[in-house]
C-alpha cells in the first residue's frame, strides 16, 4: 500500500480524529527543496507545536537549527548535539521547575533518548505521501492505541515497554522509537498539551513505518472476531457470561 492508503486504513479502522504524522531526518537541509510545499515557521516556536500544525492543520513543516525553534527542542530532535555543558544548563532550569534538585534534573538529561543528528527534519501528514517516513506518530485516545498495539500483537506477539521521562516527552515517543526500532508509547507532556494542543484524552505512539501494515492486518483479524474500535460495552451491572462465551468458548471437559 502507499503511505496515503495506509493513513486512510488507520483513520478508518481506528476512527482517528487527526492525521498520522510522518517524520524524517534529512542529511542536507537543501533536500527540503525536493519536497513539495514545505513550510518554514518564521516566528519563535517549539517542537511541541509542530505535530499540531501537521495532524490538525495539514501542513508540511521543515526545520533546521537555524530556525527560531527552542534550543532544547533541537537537542531532543536531532538538530543539535547535547553536550555536558548544555545538559548542565538545562538541569539548572529544570531544577527550578519540574525537578526537586539539579542532581535529579541532570539525571533526567543523561537518561533522555535523543533523535540521531541531521541537518534538517521534515514533518508531514502521512496521507500526503510526500516522502519515505522514518517514524510515524499516531495521536489517539487510549482505547484506539490499545487496539493498534493489539493489532501488532495479533500477527506477532511481543511485550511493549513504556517510558516516562517527564517534561520533554517527545523523547519517550519519537527518540525512543528511533533508538530501539520498536513502537514507543508515551504520555504527552505539559508542553505538548499547552502548546501542541494535545487533548486531555490523547496519548501517542511512535511506530517504525514498516510496522503499520502489520498493525492494520492484525486489527482486521481482530475485527472479524468482534474486537474492534469503538469498543462495545457489556456493562458493569450485567452477567457477561453469555457474551464472553461468544469469544472465549469453554473447553469441553474431559
Amino acid at each position: 500500500m502507499s503511505w496515503a492508503d495506509i493513513a486512510s486504513e488507520l483513520k478508518t479502522t481506528l476512527r482517528l480524529k487527526t492525521e498520522p504524522v510522518a517524520f524524517r531526518r534529512l542529511d542536507k537541509a537543501q533536500d527540503m527543496e525536493k519536497i513539495k510545499n514545505v513550510m518554514r515557521v518564521k516566528r519563535g516556536f517549539t517542537f511541541c507545536q509542530v505535530p499540531f500544525l501537521v495532524r490538525v492543520m495539514g501542513q508540511t513543516i521543515g526545520i533546521t537549527k537555524q530556525d527560531p525553534i527552542g534550543d532544547r527542542c533541537t537537542r531532543l530532535n536531532g538538530l543539535r548535539h547535547a553536550t555536558e555543558k548544555s545538559m548542565q544548563a538545562e538541569a539548572q532550569m529544570l531544577a527550578r521547575t519540574w525537578f526537586g534538585s539539579v542532581e535529579d534534573a541532570l539525571l533526567q538529561q543523561r537518561e533522555t533518548p535523543r533523535v540521531p543528528e541531521a541537518e534538517a527534519i521534515v514533518v508531514s501528514p502521512l496521507s500526503k505521501d510526500k516522502f519515505e517516513p522514518e517514524i510515524v506518530l499516531i495521536y489517539a485516545n487510549p482505547a484506539q492505541i490499545m487496539m493498534f498495539l493489539c493489532g501488532l500483537q495479533k500477527d506477532k506477539y511481543e511485550r511493549f515497554q513504556f517510558f516516562f521521562i517527564g517534561e520533554g516527552a517527545c523523547a519517550d515517543s519519537l527518540a525512543q522509537c528511533y533508538l530501539t526500532g520498536k513502537p514507543a508509547l508515551a504520555i504527552p507532556c505539559y508542553g505538548e498539551r499547552s502548546m501542541g494542543q494535545v487533548a486531555d484524552d490523547e496519548i501517542v505512539v511512535a511506530v517504525p513505518p514498516q510496522e503499520l501494515e502489520r498493525a492494520i492486518s492484525g486489527m482486521k483479524k481482530l475485527a472479524k472476531i468482534g474486537f474492534k474500535y469503538p469498543i462495545g460495552f457489556i456493562g458493569g451491572l450485567t452477567d457477561p457470561t453469555s457474551v464472553l462465551a461468544q469469544f472465549y468458548p469453554q473447553q469441553e471437559k474431559k
